[in-house]
C-alpha cells in the first residue's frame, strides 16, 4: 500500500493475529440456553465497540462453555461480526468474562503484540475495512463473510507508541460524540411521548378546553343504548359523551385474493393495500402491487374510499389506525385490516386520531387480543368505545393535533440531519486519524518494520511457522 504515513506498514491481518476462529451454537451439540451462567455473545449485544452486558438474554453451562473450547473469548480479543450485519466489532475486556460466541462473530486472537487492541478496533470500524469487508460479502437473505475474508483484510500497523497516542485523542474525540449521539437518541423517543400526550389530550377535551369556553358548543345527546361501559375509560368533559363506533359508522372487512392468484407489480390501475402499506396514519407506495384484471370483478365489493378510516386486525401490529387517502380512492383492501365508512356526524380523522391514541390502544390490548386468536374481529370494532364531541370540536382537535404533529415532524427531520452528521463525524475522524494526521509523528518511535520483524521471528522460534491463520 503506497502514501502510508512515515515508520508504519500495511500487513494482512492473517500474518498479524495468531488465530482467527468463531463459535457456533450450543443447540448443534445438544444444549439448551440458560437464564443464568456463562455469557453467549451475539451480534446484537455489541453496541458502540463494547459487549452491552445488559443486554443478555442467553447464557450457556460450564459444560457447553467447554465443549466450545475454540470460541471461549479472552480479554483483548477482537470480535468481528461475519454474518447478517457485517462488520460490527468488539474488544473483549476482562470485565465481559467468562463468556463464549457463536458462528455469526470472528474472534481475532494474538494482535497484543502488534496492536494496541483500540487500535485494531477502531481500524477495523473506519470506513476503509468497512469496505474491504462489504466487497468480500455473498448471500442473498443474509450477508456473510468468511473467516478467510477476515484474515484477507489489509490492516495498517503504526508504530506502538505512535498507536497508544492515537487511541488516546481518538477515546477523546469518539467518545464526545458518542455523547453527542446518545443525547441525539432520546429525541426520538421524546417525540413519540409528545405524540401520545397530543392524542391523550386531545381525546379527553384537554386540548380543546380553552375553545369550549370561547364557543361554548352544547351537549351531544347520549349514546342511543347507554350500553358503553366507561368505569375504565377518560372522565370527558360534560359536552362530551362515550359511544361506540358501530354507532357513528360500519365496519367492513378486506378480501384476499382468490385462490391460486397472484398480485402483479405493472399497474393495473386496482392497487392492492397490503397491512405492510399501513404506516403512520396513511397508506404508504412503497412495495404496492395492483390486482390483474381478470379478477378485479371478483373482489369489487372491497374497496376502500378517500378518507375511510382503516384499522389492522391481526398480527403484532393489530390496531393501527389511520386514513385513506385520495390516491388510494377506489383501492382494494386486505383481508388484514378493516375499513370504518358510513361515518355520521363524525370527522373520519378524529376518530383515526382516537383509535391511534393510548387509551384506544390499551383498550384494544387488554379487551381484544385475548379474543379470537389474536384476530380483531369486525363486530369487536363496532364495540369499540369512542368520544362523542360536536362535528365542530372535532375539526378543531384535528387542527390543532396536525399542527403539533407538524412540529414534532420538523423536530424528527432535524434529528435525522444531525445525527447522519455525527455518524459521518466518526467515521472523519477516523478517517485522519488511520492516515496518521490525527497525532504528531515521533521520529524515535520503533518503525512497525523493525516491530513486525521482531514479532515474526518470534513465532517462527516459538511454533516453527505451523501456525494456522484462520480456524
Amino acid at each position: 500500500m503506497s502514501g502510508l504515513p512515515g515508520g508504519w506498514e500495511s500487513e494482512k491481518l492473517s500474518t498479524i493475529a495468531t488465530r482467527i476462529t468463531k463459535g457456533s451454537t450450543p443447540t448443534s451439540y445438544g444444549f439448551g440456553y440458560q437464564s443464568h451462567g456463562i455469557s453467549f455473545v451475539k451480534v446484537e449485544n455489541l453496541e458502540r465497540g463494547r459487549i452491552n452486558q445488559s443486554s443478555f438474554k442467553h447464557f450457556i453451562s460450564e459444560e457447553a462453555n467447554s465443549n466450545q473450547r475454540r470460541s471461549i473469548l479472552e480479554a483483548g480479543d477482537i470480535l468481528f461480526s461475519i454474518a447478517g450485519t457485517i462488520g460490527a466489532t468488539c474488544l473483549v475486556t476482562e470485565n465481559d468474562l467468562p463468556a463464549n460466541t457463536n458462528q455469526a462473530l470472528a474472534i481475532i486472537k494474538g494482535t497484543l503484540s502488534v496492536f494496541d487492541p483500540s487500535f485494531l478496533r477502531y481500524q477495523l470500524e473506519s470506513e476503509v475495512t468497512q469496505k474491504q469487508a462489504d466487497n468480500r460479502k455473498r448471500g442473498g437473505g443474509m450477508f456473510n463473510v468468511s473467516l478467510t475474508d477476515v484474515g484477507n483484510l489489509d490492516m495498517l500497523v503504526a508504530p506502538l507508541d505512535e498507536q497508544k497516542r492515537i487511541v488516546e485523542k481518538l477515546e477523546k474525540l469518539v467518545g464526545k460524540v458518542e455523547a453527542v449521539q446518545e443525547r441525539l437518541d432520546k429525541i426520538p423517543v421524546i417525540l413519540k411521548r409528545f405524540r401520545q400526550s397530543v392524542l391523550a389530550a386531545a381525546c379527553s377535551g384537554k386540548l380543546t378546553s380553552d375553545w369550549r369556553e370561547l364557543y361554548g358548543f352544547q351537549t351531544i345527546p347520549e349514546s342511543k343504548d347507554g350500553m358503553v361501559d366507561d368505569d375504565h375509560l377518560p372522565e370527558l368533559p360534560s359536552t362530551w359523551h362515550w359511544s361506540v363506533i358501530g354507532e357513528i359508522g360500519t365496519a367492513k372487512g378486506g378480501k384476499r385474493l382468490p385462490k391460486g392468484e397472484a398480485l402483479v407489480n405493472d399497474d393495473t390501475g386496482q392497487p392492492y393495500i397490503k397491512a405492510g402499506n399501513l404506516k403512520n396514519g396513511t397508506v404508504s407506495r412503497d412495495g404496492i402491487q395492483f390486482v390483474p384484471d381478470h379478477i378485479k370483478d371478483k373482489i369489487k365489493n372491497y374497496k376502500v374510499n378517500t378518507n375511510d378510516v382503516y384499522i389492522t386486525i391481526v398480527g403484532a401490529c393489530i390496531g393501527d389506525a389511520g386514513i385513506v387517502p385520495h390516491d388510494f380512492d377506489g383501492a382494494n383492501l386486505t383481508e388484514n385490516a378493516a375499513k370504518i365508512c358510513n361515518l355520521l356526524e363524525t370527522d373520519a380523522k378524529f376518530l383515526a386520531f382516537w383509535l391511534r391514541s393510548p387509551t384506544c390502544q390499551s383498550y384494544i390490548q387488554d379487551n381484544i387480543l385475548s379474543a379470537a386468536q389474536g384476530k380483531l374481529a369486525l363486530f369487536r370494532i363496532e364495540q369499540l368505545p369512542t368520544p362523542i364531541c360536536s362535528i365542530e370540536e372535532q375539526k378543531e382537535i384535528v387542527r390543532r393535533i396536525e399542527d403539533l404533529f407538524k412540529f414534532a415532524d420538523q423536530i424528527e427531520e432535524r434529528y435525522k440531519k444531525s445525527r447522519s452528521y455525527t455518524d459521518k463525524l466518526t467515521q472523519s475522524i477516523l478517517a485522519k486519524a488511520f492516515r496518521g494526521e490525527l497525532v504528531p509523528q515521533d521520529p524515535n518511535d520503533e518503525p512497525a518494520s523493525v516491530l513486525l520483524e521482531r514479532i515474526a521471528a518470534q513465532r517462527r522460534v516459538t511454533d516453527d511457522g505451523s501456525r494456522p491463520a484462520a480456524s
